[in-house]
C-alpha cells in the first residue's frame, strides 16, 4: 500500500466514496423511467369492458375473441381521432356502444336485442366489417 493515508481520508482511492454513491444514484435514476408511466400507458390504451356489459355479454352468449378485440380496439382509435365520445360498433351480429374517452365498453347487444331497437345518446358509428 503505496497511497498515503491521512486524517479525514480513510479510504485509499482518489475518489470518495460519496462521490461514487451519488453517481450510482445518478444513473439508477436516469436509467428507472418515472413513475407510473408504463401503469398509465397500459391503462389508456387497454380496452375495458364495464360490469354491465360483462353481465350483457355473458346473457346474451357473446364471446370475444382475441382478433375481434383488435379490430374493436381500432375502431376505438378511430372513433378518438374523430373526437368521439359515445359510439355505436357495428360488427358483424353485435352492437357494442362505447365510452370512447375512458376506451370503455359500456353495452353489448348481439342480433336480436340489435332488431327495432333505436340507439340514442351516441355521436357516432363504427361499423367494422
Amino acid at each position: 500500500m503505496s497511497d498515503r493515508m491521512m486524517i479525514g481520508h480513510l479510504f485509499p482511492g482518489k475518489i470518495h466514496p460519496a462521490a461514487l454513491h451519488n453517481e450510482r444514484k445518478t444513473a439508477q435514476a436516469q436509467h428507472s423511467p418515472p413513475p407510473g408511466t408504463f401503469q398509465e400507458l397500459l391503462n389508456e390504451n387497454l380496452l375495458k369492458i364495464s360490469n354491465h356489459a360483462a353481465k350483457r355479454l355473458q346473457q346474451r352468449g357473446i364471446e370475444l375473441k382475441g382478433d375481434q378485440l383488435e379490430q374493436i380496439q381500432s375502431a376505438v382509435d378511430k372513433a378518438a381521432a374523430k373526437g368521439s365520445k359515445e359510439s355505436l360498433i357495428l360488427m358483424k351480429d353485435m352492437a357494442l356502444i362505447v365510452n370512447i374517452p375512458n376506451r370503455t365498453v359500456v353495452t353489448a347487444m348481439d342480433g336480436k336485442a340489435m332488431k327495432d331497437n333505436v340507439f340514442t345518446q351516441i355521436d357516432s358509428a363504427v361499423i367494422i366489417s
